[in-house]
């Protein structure tokens, strides 16, 4: 009897440690909890996350001055919140690693990552490639950036020093990083969002108060929604499928004579000169029919290239993409509560001490 209880404790033992390992929770975030990257030291000894040790790394594809700031100025109210720090690039190893480094400096070892991509697609296997959580992409290194990005180097490869300033070329300027993904040395443990920006709720709103401080008579007015996309023709349709329910309270605040949704496909000149051709067509041909166009960009910060695309068209805009906004903002903070719950008794903790004050 006493030989088989120790057995079975063995064996509970074995299957706890296992179920330990990795997991992926109903949110879609991944915490890889073993191996070299792991860190159970400073964990209650519950097995809860202590949230004094949480931290939130907020990845962004990076611009010009004016890019960045936009995105800074949407993370900066979270500060007081929680450490928080920005990888600007796309799945850059140099930033990521350099952004891990500032948030461990703070004293943290449990990281929720926030994708700010469009798509939750957009440069995921190298994410989860750098930060450990997976041992190989399984294809050439560079294809995916390639896909994404086949152009042009940067001009302004991103450096510890100046996290802060453009790490990677604006899409209107022509130039992207191209880091091979390496994966990074770290005790960390990582919780990865998996969802895009364009999935959310409350973009919607963002849109609505972008058209709202544009718009004069909507029954004179039509509403072109542009946006980067894709290479990929089935990834393609999935951005427009998203963009599509996205304007849907856009097409019921207000009676416009069209909503319409396009993909430049930026980086792929074939599929980029038919959508130019079709995009400048509808400006074109609503313009001249008397309809005023407000062209709204559908990117988490600025105009992109599309100054360039319409030049010489009758349009309305203001430039400004998602960022900044009260709703990007809340958008950060409840993808990473949702990627590393632990974070609301951070935030909770906050509260009780301003009450008692």
């Amino acid at each position: 009897m006493q030989l088989r209880l120790i057995l079975n404790t063995v064996l509970l033992s074995c299957l706890i440690a296992l179920s330990g390992c990795q997991s992926q929770d109903s949110t879609g975030s991944v915490a890889f909890a073993c191996g070299s990257h792991s860190t159970a030291a400073h964990q209650l000894e519950s097995g809860a996350i202590d949230p004094n040790r949480c931290g939130v790394l907020v990845m962004a594809h990076g611009g010009n001055a004016q890019w960045n700031e936009d995105v800074e100025r949407a993370v900066e109210p979270l500060r007081d919140r929680y450490p928080i720090e920005i990888a600007y690039g796309m799945a850059q190893t140099s930033t990521l690693r350099a952004a891990t480094e500032r948030l461990e400096a703070q004293g943290v070892d449990q990281i929720a990552v926030v994708r700010m991509f469009i798509s939750g697609e957009s440069f995921l296997e190298d994410t989860e490639y750098i930060l450990g959580l997976r041992d190989s992409i399984g294809r050439d290194e560079h294809a995916h950036h390639k896909a994404h990005h086949p152009t042009a180097a940067s001009r302004n490869a991103p450096t510890e020093a100046s996290h802060h300033q453009a790490a990677a070329g604006d899409h209107s300027e022509g130039g992207h990083v191209m880091e091979p993904p390496t994966p990074i040395e770290t005790e960390s443990t990582f919780h990865v969002s998996r969802d895009g920006v364009s999935e959310s709720g409350l973009v919607d709103e963002i849109l609505l108060d972008r058209v709202r401080a544009l718009s004069v008579n909507p029954a004179l007015e039509c509403i072109l929604i542009l946006a980067h996309g894709p290479g990929d023709d089935g990834e393609n349709d999935r951005w427009l499928a998203d963009m599509q329910r996205r304007t849907d309270e856009l097409r019921q605040a207000a009676s416009f004579t069209d909503v319409r949704c396009e993909t430049l496909r930026e980086d792929w000149p074939d599929r980029r000169a038919a959508a130019e051709t079709r995009i400048r067509d509808y400006v074109k041909t609503r313009s001249e029919s008397g309809t005023r166009v407000i062209v709204v960009p559908f990117r988490v910060a600025g105009f992109g290239p599309y100054a360039e695309v319409l030049e010489g068209l009758t349009y309305v805009a203001d430039g400004r993409g998602f960022c900044p906004h009260a709703r990007m903002t809340e958008w950060i903070d409840k993808t990473a509560r949702a990627c590393l719950p632990a974070l609301a008794d951070v935030r909770t903790d906050e509260q009780a001490a301003a009450r008692a004050n």
